[in-house]
């Protein structure tokens, strides 16, 4: 999620959360002992059925020569690398849609061309299962910048109808056809599968609150369907092939009056007021984003969407099994007793890590029933006791204090209301959950707490240890024997983020570090083949340091010994880190080059340096120069 300035709104807590105390000793003992126990340094392979050779491997340790800090216009990408350009913000995606003119935009055209600030980044192979030269890039638009956006620079309150418009349509998801001939990657905009899914696009809800009364809208009268996705943040490809996006911070697109609405309690607890915390004017013009007019409209948003990228005519299903909260992401994991486990984090301060395990066991090769996996199971929350275990909560209606004397009187408003639910049983708050990933060579757990200024001295506990967390960290969940169904984990820290030479920071990294290995504010992340450990940052730049892409083995003696491989242009955020089969190209999404400056004065032109054009949020693909796996 991207930053704005030093008074983030995802840095103002909904819910403080219960004050405790600081257990430095405590911490001590959560702190993995990398230092001291001496492990083994081999690699783990058993990432999956690769093309990649032994040799190839041997080759991927990290060898690369890391890139040091700095804050410029320009990308760099470490010695022996280079990289493209592949999709930015308004290339056409059909084979007749209009090219991009940053000075006459139109919706019309928006709709055919690659949309703005783009987040999450999926590579699905489609001419054979481990295709590394074609398959299609599944992108998120999580939002925009309007002052980036429009030639002469407005506010977005000061829109017009076609310029809204056009920002509506720069939202939502791409899906791209792409292959690689010659050692580079193009765009095939003849490609059956290209897609554009908008904040227009038909959708259905599944799952305990279909056709909920909460649900229904005059446009939605049944509650069981709905339209369009916004403010898409992070996903994953589940295991079954389909995509999972994240609606993260609808709050900021629905004007009214809240507080005149029935579900005012619920909005409030969501940080959803209406015209108070509205930062984009759609209803203006479109009624389905005014409460006044539709007050339940609302709760259409911050729901995890699933869809089938390999069928243009597949209607996206909002799964409400897995809560309705800011969801920076999600990842799904196959357990050892075949049942599909979803780990989510919900961006804000003080908010939650929440898991879901599914009812009924995964299926290899059954779609239909694989498809329903998410509609029944059980969503639970995380506590982080300081004795280093995670107990995870069930949010079950009729348990605890899940009942209707607190206002729960059916699972429904368990999913619609997560977070109050959460505060009930007792859920640890954390500084600013971001993504959570399983990594497929130890199923470790990895969970990114961005940064949380917020937290004061006698709101700390061991999983959360620093007072004024500008940096944020990154815990290690560990599930016994491999289960993550059981209720209680063990966890620790794997690294505390922030500068290790300043006192204040209250770093912690690898012994080793270097000049440039540290970093602040961990973002997405991803794993190599290798089981290393790709860490994308957001809020770097603030400190007057590019945000960019580090990368640390997550066993043997490196342990956290991060290393800088990327750095992005001036102001920009880093996301989602992904690679081919072969792990030979690296995708990744550069959004908001540029930052808070203006279309008419832009702080970059990156990436075409071009002084008609502004920046332009892209993703690239980063290769070896010598075609070795990425991190040789």
């Amino acid at each position: 999620m991207s930053k704005i300035n030093e008074t983030d709104y995802d840095d103002v807590p909904i819910n403080r959360g219960p004050v405790k105390a600081a257990f430095n000793e405590i911490l001590k003992r959560r702190i993995s002992r990398r230092q001291f126990i001496a492990t083994s340094s081999a690699l783990f392979v058993t990432y999956g059925t690769t093309n990649i050779s032994n040799s190839e491997l041997l080759t991927s340790a990290l060898s690369f020569s890391e890139l040091s800090h700095g804050l410029d216009e320009t990308l760099h990408v470490a010695e022996g690398y280079e990289y493209q350009v592949v999709v930015k913000w308004g290339d056409p995606i059909f084979e007749h849609a209009p090219p991009f003119n940053a000075h006459k935009q139109s919706s019309n055209a928006q709709l055919k061309q690659f949309g703005y600030n783009n987040d999450f980044v999926a590579y699905l192979p489609i001419s054979h299962s481990q295709s590394s030269e074609n398959g299609l890039l599944i992108v998120n638009h999580e939002f925009v910048k309007s002052r980036l956006m429009h030639p002469g620079s407005p506010d977005a309150i000061n829109l017009s109808k076609e310029q809204t418009d056009t920002e509506i349509a720069a939202h939502g998801l791409s899906i791209l056809e792409i292959t690689k001939a010659n050692k580079e990657w193009k765009l095939q905009k003849n490609s059956k599968y290209n897609r554009r899914i908008t904040p227009h696009t038909k959708m259905k809800f599944s799952g305990p609150a279909t056709g909920n009364q909460r649900l229904r809208t005059e446009y939605a009268p049944l509650g069981n369907s709905c339209i369009g996705t916004l403010a898409n943040c992070a996903g994953c490809i589940t295991p079954w092939g389909t995509v999972l996006t994240a609606e993260e911070n609808i709050q900021t697109y629905f004007i009214g009056q809240a507080q005149k609405t029935e579900e005012f309690n619920s909005y409030k607890r969501f940080g959803l007021l209406g015209d108070k915390t509205a930062r984009s004017f759609w209803g203006k013009y479109h009624e389905r984003w005014n409460l006044n007019k539709h007050p339940n409209a609302g709760l259409h948003a911050g729901w995890i969407v699933e869809f089938n990228p390999l069928d243009q005519n597949f209607v996206p299903v909002k799964r409400t099994a897995l809560g309705r909260f800011k969801h920076e992401g999600c990842d799904v994991h196959i357990n050892i007793d075949g049942r599909a486990v979803v780990y989510m984090g919900d961006d804000q301060a003080f908010e939650y890590v929440y898991r879901f395990i599914s009812k009924e066991k995964y299926q290899a090769g059954n779609f239909k029933h694989n498809m329903a996996l998410l509609d029944e199971g059980e969503l639970s929350v995380a506590e982080f006791l300081d004795n280093g275990s995670v107990f995870w909560h069930p949010l079950i209606w009729g348990r605890g204090q899940l009942t209707k004397q607190n206002g729960f009187n059916s699972q429904a408003d368990i999913v619609i209301d997560t977070r109050r639910a959460a505060d009930l049983v007792g859920a640890t708050p954390m500084d600013r959950p971001e993504e959570i990933k399983v990594a497929p060579h130890t199923g470790n757990v990895y969970a990114n707490f961005t940064n949380n200024i917020r937290r004061a001295p006698l709101a700390l506990d061991a999983a959360n240890p620093r007072a004024f967390n500008r940096h944020g960290h990154i815990l290690e969940l560990i599930a016994p024997s491999g289960d993550h169904a059981a209720r209680e984990y063990k966890w620790e820290i794997f690294l505390l983020a922030g500068n290790p030479n300043v006192k204040f920071d209250k770093a912690y990294y690898h012994s080793k570090i270097s000049e440039n290995g540290w970093f602040s504010s961990p973002d997405n992340c991803t794993f190599d083949v290798s089981g290393n450990l790709w860490i994308a940052s957001d809020g770097f730049y603030r400190y007057g340091t590019a945000d960019g892409i580090w990368v640390c083995a997550t066993t043997g003696n490196n342990k956290a010994l991060t290393k800088h491989f990327l750095r992005a242009p001036r102001e920009a955020e880093v996301c989602s880190p992904c690679f081919t089969p072969d792990h030979k190209t690296m995708f990744c999404s550069i959004q908001h080059p540029g930052g808070d400056s203006s279309f008419d004065r832009p702080s970059t032109r990156w990436p075409d340096f071009n002084d008609s054009l502004p920046p332009r949020p892209s993703v690239i693909a980063i290769t070896h120069k010598q075609g070795a796996v990425i991190g040789s």
